[in-house]
């Protein structure tokens, strides 16, 4: 495995949006500083939301990386070698996030995300369904959404998009909004921040939701703690990319699994966390 910063390698290749190691740790929110994010210039919540964010939300000040895995290497419990070779013990990683599956699962699948990441987009299309389908809709796993929106990647859209996320799950329609988020990436993955926030009310609406219950909690910022501790969280528990994910339960502990990973992967991590 080599960490290059170069993101016109095969896409094959790429398994995660990476924050470099190099960047000093960022602060926590008792001696927090960010920059502004420039969320909504020219939109009418632009006072109200880069007021929070210059206060809020992290500088990861990441650099673009990315993890090289050779792609006729057959997948192992701990596919990058920066990965534990067991289960972590690690107390509060469950919050109060969307939860899809058996509330009663004796596995967790707990996954830090970012909707304006293509690796998560990717995850989200070819691999969650088999894990849906095999694991979460037969009772065995419950799968856990934490918000990780890596903003100097994705200035323009990433944290207004989580903020959007839980407006949607106040309404009881998180994952639908989840998924619509993901399915159109590519519409709105390069527009200018008004225009984003503006195809995210459009999909509030599209979905059925309740418009202005909706607007109103996305032009306020209402949840920008919740999603500022869900990064908090994921940077404390060495989440260092997305999509990052910790599988297990408090009990025995959790394996890391780092990036869009091949359902393989996740296949034996669960496999072997159900028959312990």
């Amino acid at each position: 495995m080599n960490n290059v910063k170069n993101s016109k390698e095969p896409d094959d290749i790429q398994f995660e949006e990476k924050i470099s190691e190099h960047t000093p740790p960022p602060k926590t929110s008792r001696g927090l500083h960010g920059p502004s994010l420039g969320i909504g210039a020219g939109i009418a919540i632009v006072s109200i939301i880069s007021a929070f964010l210059a206060v809020n939300i992290m500088d990861t000040s990441p650099e673009l990386q990315f993890e090289e895995n050779s792609p006729t290497v057959t997948p192992s419990l701990t596919p990058q070698p920066t990965q534990p070779p067991g289960p972590q013990i690690i107390q509060g990683l469950l919050d109060d996030d969307p939860v899809k599956g058996n509330p009663d699962a004796t596995v967790t699948i707990v996954e830090f995300s970012d909707f304006q990441c293509p690796f998560c987009q990717r995850f989200h299309q070819t691999t969650l369904p088999l894990i849906l389908e095999n694991y979460v809709d037969t009772g065995k796993v419950k799968f856990v959404y934490r918000d990780f929106p890596i903003q100097s990647l994705h200035p323009n859209g990433a944290i207004p998009a989580a903020l959007a996320s839980e407006c949607a799950d106040e309404q009881g329609m998180f994952w639908q909004y989840h998924d619509k988020l993901f399915q159109t990436q590519k519409n709105w993955e390069r527009l200018a921040s008004a225009d984003v926030v503006n195809e995210l009310k459009t999909f509030a609406e599209e979905l059925g939701l309740d418009a202005n219950q909706f607007n109103d909690c996305l032009n306020s910022g209402k949840y920008l703690d919740e999603v500022n501790n869900d990064l908090q969280d994921g940077t404390s528990y060495g989440i260092t990319g997305t999509p990052g994910f910790f599988i297990g339960n408090e009990e025995r502990g959790y394996i890391k699994v780092s990036g869009a990973q091949p359902y393989s992967v996740f296949q034996r991590v669960l496999d072997e966390m159900l028959a312990s």
